[in-house]
This record gives C-alpha cells, structure tokens and sequence, in this order.
C-alpha cells in the first residue's frame, strides 16, 4: 500500500477522546459491534503506565528459509522501509507469527523510528536490546525478549499491507489504543463512532463508582438499568 493511501482517521479531537479512554471500554464496545478479536492477547507493556494512541503502519515477518534469506535481508529490506516510512502518530505493528525466540526489533531501528514520529511499536515476537529500547521512553507492547536477531527464525517479508498480529487482523490505517490492559486495534472505519460509545459507557460507569462508593450495590446501576435512567439523568446534568 502506497502511504499517501493509508487512512488517517485520527483528528486531534479523535486522539485527544480516546487518550482518556480504558482499552476494557473500547474492547466491550468492539465486541458489541460483534468484533470479538480486536484485543492483542498476550503482549505486555514495556511501560505498563503509558499510554499509547496512534495510526498502524505494519511489518510482516515470514518464517526463515535459509536460501531466501538474503533476498529479503539485503538492502532496503521491508523492515528498514518501515522504519523511514513513519510519520507524526504511526505506530509500527508487527506480525511475528508469535515467535519469541528471535527478536523482530532492537533499539537503533527503534531509535530511529520513534525519531522520525511513530508513537509506538507493537510486536507479537521478541524485542531484542529491551533494556536500551525501554530507555527510550516510549510505548512498546511485545511477546517476549530474546537477544538474537530476527535472522534466526524470521524474514521481513512486506509493510504497510494487512497483516495478522498477536491473532488480531490489522490492517494500515487502523487505531492503536494501548493501556496497562494491553493494545486493542479499532477498525479505522468505526474508530469516530466507537469512541464517541466508549465516552458514554465510561460516563455511566462514573455513575455507578460514585454509587458504589457511596454503599449501593451495582445491580440496577452496572449496567444501569431502566429503572435507574431517572438517577442517571439527574445526575448527568
């Protein structure tokens, strides 16, 4: 996919909604929609307080065959494009078929990366040189750490295309959100309607805290219910 094709759904005001939003709130909403697979399982947050929202720009590995290797190791691999393709926002999502035996990134190629805009980076592989790509300061989720490189077990096959990451369909253009929960992907197409839910259930959930808090039991206000709306709006205004 040509970047000058890749969606760009994320205004300010989308990132500024969904930077205040729980990944549990948007994946309830996602599988409301029926979408029961946006959620990447697994991956844990280098940085389990940050918070991540950016594009998806993906990396998709294939499975090392050691006569094609330096077909797709020479030059300007796919992995390397990626890297000089980001821009403000990008984060870089990585299909690793959920190997955590060979690293899929290391900290010069993230350095350079998060240099150049991306806001993250997300891998269902290993990291490799974690130590030096956490003092980066950024959000990255990952697998696993594993000190090789992705020569071992791995090829960077394409970018910017379609990818399967952590069992999660991705595609280019798609919202990232990442909390200490983990990362969900929200199809970029419904990304403006699935916030604008999201927004709401968190507002009744803020209820119902305060309630519970308060000594009410939940029943009746989580989920709330008919009979409480009258509650609800009361408070609301």
């Amino acid at each position: 996919m040509n970047p000058v094709d890749i969606p760009d759904v994320l205004t300010e005001d989308l990132h500024n909604k969904l930077s205040s939003l729980a990944v549990a709130t948007i994946t309830h909403q996602l599988q409301g929609r029926g979408i029961q697979h946006a959620f990447l399982s697994d991956l844990r947050p280098l940085h389990p307080r940050q918070r991540l929202v950016g594009r998806a720009r993906t990396l998709r590995y294939v499975a090392l065959r050691e006569d094609r290797l330096s077909e797709f190791s020479a030059g300007q691999n796919a992995q390397r494009r990626i890297v000089e393709a980001v821009t403000n926002g990008d984060v870089i999502v990585i299909e690793a078929r959920d190997v955590p035996d060979a690293g899929t990134v290391g900290d010069i190629y993230a350095l350079r990366a998060f240099h150049l805009g991306a806001v993250g980076i997300i891998t269902d592989g290993a990291l490799r040189d974690t130590e030096a790509i956490a003092e980066l300061g950024k959000p990255v989720y990952y697998r696993a750490s594993h000190g090789s490189t992705w020569g071992r077990r791995h090829m960077p096959f394409s970018h910017d295309e379609p990818i399967t990451c952590a069992g999660v369909f991705v595609e280019p253009g798609d919202v990232i959100v990442g909390d200490t929960d983990g990362a969900v992907v929200i199809p970029h197409a419904i990304a403006a309607e699935v916030a604008a839910d999201a927004e709401a259930q968190e507002h009744r959930e803020a209820f119902a805290i305060e309630r519970v808090r308060a000594g009410e039991s939940p029943q009746g206000i989580f989920p709330l219910s008919e009979e409480r709306r009258p509650d609800y709006e009361a408070w609301s205004k």
